[in-house]
């Protein structure tokens, strides 16, 4: 008997446990097992445990205030755990909320993401466009008028109407080696194989003038600074021109060795970016100008290791340049911070780069060649892309800009 007492006193919960396991008690209700009330001590709660609320003598201010603190505490004053009462009342924020949104800043709702079509709006036929990296034949000018180069031809692409005509073919010093719009949208400057430029009216299909003298080789890239036309040649040099005078050449910029592929004035006109088939990159800045460096260069930058064709100013910020060591071209986008660049080998795609991430946003294929040239339209959001599988293609890569809030009247 004394082993089985020690081991129903070392596991009394068990034990507990199993015994009503065995029997019919464990059931749904609750049914109240008699066997284990304690009625004396239910008797004495009854009768004798409330004597000292009814006998003063027992009872005293400081014991019933301890009694009334230790029902508080214990939460013995509740009459029922689950009860039905009224609707609360409606509490009162102890903070206004015209403080709190004024002491913390409200979370911006999510921007849209704008859809950007992976296929062209248009495809236009350049038969007889010249495959050659180095060149530039495609320009879109103020006036919403394309221009490219097929062969010796300059030919001018109305993107208004879509109507198209042919500006002029040069016969003997072909062919075209570049073209490039002139600020106002009407003049004109084709480059020449034979080292001069000519100037065009567009409105009246008229030359103006022959800028000549400033090269020995064929004229690739074209920039305008207001009146100031700059020709980059084969022969490395970058000549100023200033086309209202009879003597042009204002300035000769000598850095680059070979080819001077890419041309790019900023939007402050006062710095000119030029890139070469030497892989380097020069900045040249006009107020540095005089009599004693008229050539010297502000930046001369080497990190490229192909030919700097690419150059692009950034419309955002106007010290951030852009440039592309082998790649075709690079445009901004007006509207948002990204980055437009065209590529040959394998994919011939056009690439858009959100800035400064640059985080590739899209891929548009559809060129069967490398895409040489890149042009945008006035108004930012197209862009004209020449290839050299003979096409021109139309892109809506760059949206609709939004419309600007119009300001308040000052009263």
């Amino acid at each position: 008997m004394g082993s089985s007492h020690n081991s129903r006193t070392q596991c009394p919960l068990q034990e507990q446990f199993l015994r009503r396991k065995n029997n019919r008690e464990n059931l749904d209700r609750f049914i109240p097992n008699r066997a284990a009330m304690d009625f004396d001590d239910a008797h004495y709660m009854l009768t004798d445990g409330r004597k000292g609320k009814e006998n003063p003598a027992m009872s005293s201010p400081r014991r019933e205030a301890y009694q009334k603190q230790l029902a508080e505490v214990f939460n013995l004053n509740r009459t029922r755990i689950l009860a039905f009462k009224n609707k609360p009342s409606t509490l009162i924020d102890p903070i206004p909320q015209e403080l709190l949104s004024s002491s913390f800043p409200q979370t911006k709702p999510a921007k849209h993401r704008r859809h950007i079509p992976q296929s062209c709006e248009r495809t236009l036929d350049a038969p007889g466009i010249v495959d050659d990296f180095y060149l530039n034949l495609l320009d879109w000018g103020s006036s919403n008028v394309l221009a490219i180069a097929l062969g010796s031809t300059v030919y001018l692409w109305d993107a208004s109407n879509g109507s198209t005509s042919e500006l002029v073919t040069i016969e003997d010093d072909g062919p075209v080696t570049s073209v490039s719009w002139s600020p106002d949208g009407r003049h004109i400057a084709i480059g020449l194989n034979n080292s001069h430029v000519q100037l065009w009216d567009s409105t009246t299909n008229r030359q103006l003038r022959t800028v000549s003298g400033g090269h020995i080789q064929r004229v690739g890239s074209l920039a305008w600074n207001n009146h100031i036309l700059t020709t980059g040649g084969m022969d490395g040099l970058v000549v100023n021109n200033d086309v209202r005078v009879r003597s042009h050449i204002v300035e000769t910029y000598r850095g680059h060795h070979l080819e001077v592929c890419g041309l790019k004035w900023s939007a402050s006109v006062q710095q000119l970016a030029s890139g070469g088939n030497d892989n380097l990159v020069y900045i040249w800045d006009r107020s540095m100008a005089s009599s004693i460096a008229p050539t010297q260069w502000l930046h001369r930058l080497e990190g490229h290791t192909a030919a700097v064709k690419a150059l692009a100013w950034c419309p955002f910020q106007g010290n951030l340049l852009a440039s592309g060591g082998g790649v075709c071209a690079l445009l901004w986008n007006k509207n948002e911070r990204e980055l437009l660049s065209s590529h040959g080998f394998t994919k011939n795609q056009l690439t858009l780069w959100k800035y400064p991430s640059m985080v590739k946003m899209a891929e548009l294929t559809g060129h069967t060649s490398r895409v040489l040239f890149m042009a945008q339209s006035p108004d930012g959001c197209s862009v004209a892309s020449a290839a050299a599988d003979e096409t021109l293609r139309l892109w809506n890569v760059f949206g609709t800009p939004e419309v600007a809030k119009p300001a308040l009247r000052q009263i």
